[in-house]
């Protein structure tokens, strides 16, 4: 239960990264008819940070990505080989998140 308000916030987070970036390139574009040697050097330096940018949300993208199958991975393992303890820590996060709930 907890791993999908986690992963909903990190989906929310690559969303907005990646709409700053668009947005940088947009601007990017735009700035395009300024003239002169520095705002050409600005431009490059902001093309140069939106590639690191883009580089990073892509390993960090991937590095999620197998983060997560290696959890589950294991977890579908540790299932699998030991049912009955599975189950009773189950029936015990149930029972507390019960008295948990039933306390508000």
């Amino acid at each position: 239960m907890a791993s999908k308000p986690t992963q909903t916030a990190q989906e929310i987070l690559m969303a907005d990264f990646q709409t700053l970036v668009r947005d940088t390139e947009k601007l990017l574009e735009h700035t395009a008819t300024l003239a002169g040697d520095q705002a050409d050097e600005l431009r490059a330096q902001i093309h140069d940070s939106l590639l690191r940018a883009r580089e990073t949300l892509q390993q960090t993208n991937d590095d999620l990505r197998q983060r997560g199958q290696a959890a589950l991975s294991t977890t579908e393992d540790y299932v699998q080989n030991n049912p009955w303890q599975s189950i009773g820590i189950a029936a015990g996060v149930g029972f507390l998140i019960g008295l948990l709930a039933s306390r508000r």
